[in-house]
């Protein structure tokens, strides 16, 4: 499942209760990212998805939306019954929804 990032600016513009998971590197957070995402780098979503609510929607994003569809397809392996994938990631997101945000 994935969400577009007009669609997730509508939620969250709605405040819908959702988690936002950030599995970008480190050294990409420092460069943008959505204000309240947890990160947790896609590497160590092994290890790390335990610190994640399965019953609680999870928009997953990264760059462009290929490591955030991986994380979001285990994510769904493990029981997560309510995860989207941020089609576009971060990138589309600065195009169409925050145009101020930087892009790299």
């Amino acid at each position: 499942m994935e969400i577009s990032p007009k669609d997730l600016k509508a939620r969250l513009d709605k405040h819908d209760p959702l988690v936002l998971l950030d599995v970008r590197d480190d050294w990409e957070t420092k460069l943008a990212r959505l204000e309240n995402a947890i990160h947790i780098p896609t590497e160590e979503i092994e290890l790390r998805a335990g610190e994640l609510d399965p019953n609680e929607e999870t928009i997953v994003y990264c760059h462009h939306g290929v490591r955030s569809a991986a994380v979001a397809s285990y994510l769904r392996q493990l029981g997560f019954a309510r995860v989207a994938n941020l089609s576009g990631g971060l990138d589309e997101w600065a195009r169409t929804v925050d145009r101020g945000m930087r892009r790299y």
